[in-house]
């Protein structure tokens, strides 16, 4: 299971294996993008960097946080483009895409879907029997993500809205 937390200065990436009520994280880490840079390179940087790491990962699926609109409107048309050659990354390779809300996220993980961030942090490493806090927090937003596809995935609710294409 793959997890993403998209964005365009940072994208985090967590992957983890879930066998028998069991986290195992297999990686994590962040693709960062330079400030100042062209946009479009950023994204095309972002593509590569994304397909490299999917490539060589080869997990089952791809769980990615749906876009909500902040009040900037321009970092959100930003984040939507980056997200956007996340995605496309995924399907050249054939890599099924889930989408959840950050309620799903903070329910999944913690159990309570208004946590807030640092809960959430934390029962993320709790988790994945991690010593410390993932850095940067894309990186365990997106391992938080991957549990949250882990718990969802192996919902009979899940199962059957996967076979009707939902």
């Amino acid at each position: 299971m793959f997890g993403i937390d998209p964005g365009y200065a940072i994208v985090g990436w967590g992957a983890i294996n879930f066998q028998s009520n069991t986290y195992k994280t297999l990686g994590y880490g962040a693709i960062e993008t330079v400030a100042g840079t062209d946009f479009n390179k950023r994204l095309e940087y972002i593509y590569d960097e994304t397909y490299a790491i999917l490539n060589r990962c080869r997990p089952d699926a791809l769980a990615i946080e749906k876009l909500y609109f902040q009040t900037n409107q321009k970092t959100a048309i930003n984040v939507a483009q980056a997200r956007g050659v996340t995605l496309l990354a995924a399907q050249k390779l054939k890599i099924p895409i889930f989408e959840y809300t950050p309620l799903q996220v903070k329910t999944a993980v913690t159990g309570y879907g208004k946590a807030k961030k640092p809960q959430v942090m934390e029962m993320t490493a709790r988790h994945l029997k991690l010593k410390e806090i993932p850095k940067p927090d894309d990186t365990c937003d997106a391992l938080a993500i991957a549990i949250c596809h882990t718990q969802a995935a192996g919902s009979q609710l899940r199962r059957v809205m996967y076979g009707k294409g939902l």
